[in-house]
């Protein structure tokens, strides 16, 4: 689609820097997702991690999705199932402490090289927090530093493939949700398409590219910028002929990072009762949305305002 946000990062070094920073802002605001190019992560990288990623997904995850999933999910269904996904997925965790050697299945090489791509999107993720910080008026860090709980940042990914399925109209690949966290970064496939935001009630696709990374904003990153950013609602669609590959690395809060809305970011200091974001503990957060991923994310704001305000009451009445 030609109007979705396109952002070539090496014009942020020139004379486009203000046009550049433009465009981004403009993302943020209306569409809570982007596409990079020009990110300073090697094409060789990116293609030795979809290469090593498809061969692990055939060698070691195919049969057991078959198993698990395919023959079972769509048994006897006739209409769209509503509790499950058409998704083959494993997790690595990067920060705070690595699981990355102790996942099974995963050979030496492919460790390394997740490590390796690990610590190059890191490094992404918090450039673009600076980049939110400077149009938004934040002093430089002030994202970063929001995350950084006791032990610094949560940082993961998602490792995931989608397989061709018979009736994509009974299934998603991944149900509709917005990210709880603070700022997402994919590496997709480039050949099968499949990921779908919305905007302005419709489902648009967000385009394959090769080599490019895909940003989305999460809950978190809302939350902090008293909605001037948003988080949006999209889904996975999954494609009847060809496997399509997904890579989402997760650049979160830490555990015991309490988030609120940045203060030069709110106007007036509104009433208790008009306040639309809470004030919470990014763990209580993610214990709501375990059971909430799949529903609207206002209902979740005001499950942590009613908490917020319960301690409160707590707090005044023992006083």
């Amino acid at each position: 689609m030609e109007n979705f946000p396109l952002i070539n990062m090496k014009k942020l070094n020139g004379e486009e820097r203000g046009a550049t920073l433009d465009k981004i802002k403009d993302a943020c605001e209306n569409w809570g997702f982007f596409e990079l190019v020009n990110h300073g992560i090697s094409h060789e990288l990116l293609d030795m991690v979809e290469k090593m990623t498809k061969e692990h997904y055939k060698k070691c995850m195919e049969q057991r999705f078959k198993e698990m999933v395919a023959t079972k999910a769509l048994q006897g269904v006739k209409t769209e199932v509503t509790n499950m996904d058409w998704e083959s997925t494993f997790f690595l965790r990067h920060l705070p402490t690595s699981n990355v050697s102790e996942i099974p299945d995963l050979g030496d090489e492919y460790r390394t090289l997740m490590k390796d791509f690990a610590g190059k999107l890191e490094k992404l993720a918090e450039e673009l927090l600076d980049l939110l910080c400077e149009n938004l008026g934040l002093e430089k860090g002030y994202l970063k530093k929001a995350f950084n709980g006791s032990k610094g940042p949560n940082f993961g990914t998602k490792v995931s493939n989608y397989p061709p399925c018979p009736t994509p109209d009974l299934i998603k690949g991944l149900r509709a949700h917005s990210d709880a966290g603070g700022i997402i970064l994919l590496f997709q496939d480039d050949k099968v398409s499949g990921l779908q935001l919305l905007k302005d009630g419709e489902w648009i696709n967000v385009p394959p590219m090769r080599h490019s990374i895909v940003i989305n904003l999460g809950d978190q990153i809302e939350v902090i910028t008293n909605g001037k950013y948003k988080s949006v609602m999209h889904r996975v669609i999954a494609q009847t002929d060809r496997t399509r590959m997904s890579i989402a690395s997760f650049y979160n809060p830490g555990n015991d990072a309490v988030i609120y809305p940045a203060k030069a970011l709110v106007e007036t200091e509104p009433a208790e009762s008009e306040r639309v974001y809470p004030k919470f503990v990014f763990d209580d957060y993610m214990k709501l949305y375990a059971g909430m991923k799949f529903q609207a994310k206002e209902p979740r704001f005001e499950a942590m305002k009613a908490a917020e305000s319960n301690v409160n009451c707590g707090s005044v009445a023992t006083a």
